[in-house]
């Protein structure tokens, strides 16, 4: 079954689906900042577009180019700076 998930008044949307391999979702943010809580281990890869994250334990945001991914541990925080539109791959455990 894939669900629809829709945050920060419709900026970012995904959809949500499982099979064998696991949980996932594939989604797309608008330009801006957005902070999400990590409920469980996930990965978040870069598909397209351009964004910046920051990461639990740092300050300051660092840059991402397509493809490249960052694990965050359950129980933290991390966000986002979204340059321009960009489509994302997320990965739970």
């Amino acid at each position: 079954m894939i669900t629809t998930n829709e945050y920060f008044d419709g900026q970012v949307r995904s959809l949500e689906f499982e099979n064998s391999q696991g949980k996932f979702t594939a989604g797309v943010m608008q330009v801006g900042e957005w902070t999400f809580d990590v409920p469980t281990r996930e990965w978040m890869i870069l598909t397209r577009g351009a964004w910046e994250a920051k990461l639990p334990g740092s300050d300051e945001f660092v840059p991402f180019g397509e493809g490249e991914s960052f694990e965050i541990d359950s129980g933290l925080q991390f966000a986002v700076r979204i340059l321009e539109e960009s489509a994302y791959i997320c990965l739970y455990t």
